[in-house]
């Protein structure tokens, strides 16, 4: 059973993870603030394949996923984290701007936490028309 103080230290951990990921790794567009495991795996409509296809490895985020990003996102506004029953994933709820084509995401991403504190899955919710079909 765990303490309520390693409890509320997890909540912490967790909580500060999800928020330093939009503040400080998508606002900042800094990608090494972002503590992922080697072998994360990313989920995400905009993946070439979809959200059934994930991104496997830290390397791979970089490349494919990261890479277009810094010169896309415009300013980020966090609303709110979530912490599961468990202990093992936070959520978060953001507004994402995009500079091309300009339009606000509304973005929820659930993150896995593995007992180091790094990020070993993530799944990004968000509806991509904004940005696949402006209007």
């Amino acid at each position: 059973m765990i303490s309520i103080q390693d409890k509320t230290e997890r909540i912490a951990q967790l909580t500060a993870i999800a928020e330093n990921y939009v503040l400080k790794g998508l606002g900042d567009k800094n990608f090494e603030s972002i503590p992922y495991h080697d072998e994360v795996s990313l989920r995400a409509p905009i993946n070439q394949g979809g959200s059934e296809m994930p991104i496997v490895g830290k390397s791979n985020l970089r490349q494919k996923w990261w890479a277009p990003l810094p010169n896309l996102i415009g300013r980020v506004e966090l609303m709110e984290t979530y912490v599961n029953k468990s202990l093992t994933s936070v959520s978060v709820e953001f507004h994402c701007e995009i500079i091309n084509p300009t339009c606000t995401l509304r973005i929820m991403d659930r993150f896995k936490i593995d007992h180091k504190g790094l990020i070993v899955e993530q799944e990004n919710f968000f509806d991509p028309r904004r940005i696949t079909n402006p209007e």
